[in-house]
């Protein structure tokens, strides 16, 4: 009896497969394996790689964002912030490289707005206090 797995971004269903041998995912205690007959649980991942094996298509490598692993039956629900997907470890790790690069120059830029806003914020609230 094969897993069902499904792993979910904030908007979007990423991946969905039903014929899924094993997986193995990244928690707090270190990796976490998971094959059809292992017993309901959850799991809080960490931001690493998921890696599932099926019948057709071999390994799958996902660099996953911090989220939640729950098995139940033969289903398995993923619920990550971002993940990124490939069959070739070297070929992901540059992506994620690039992908976080884009993702830490964002935050940046969105850091530099608010702390704009929030100084004028309080200069409009100290002038305000003032009158």
């Amino acid at each position: 009896m094969p897993i069902h797995l499904k792993i979910l971004l904030p908007f979007q269903v990423f991946v969905e497969k039903s014929d899924v041998k094993r997986i193995v995912a990244q928690t707090i205690q270190g990796s976490f394996g998971l094959l059809p007959n292992r017993l309901d649980c959850t799991a809080a991942l960490v931001p690493g790689i998921l890696t599932y094996e099926t019948e057709a298509g071999g390994e799958t490598y996902l660099a996953v964002d911090q989220g939640v692993l729950v098995k139940t039956g033969k289903d398995v629900l993923v619920s990550v912030r971002n993940a990124i997907g490939g069959t070739d470890l070297e070929k992901l790790h540059q992506t994620v490289k690039r992908e976080f690069l884009e993702l830490d120059e964002q935050e940046k830029n969105v850091r530099s707005v608010l702390a704009t806003m929030e100084s004028g914020f309080i200069r409009r609230l100290m002038r305000f206090q003032h009158e």
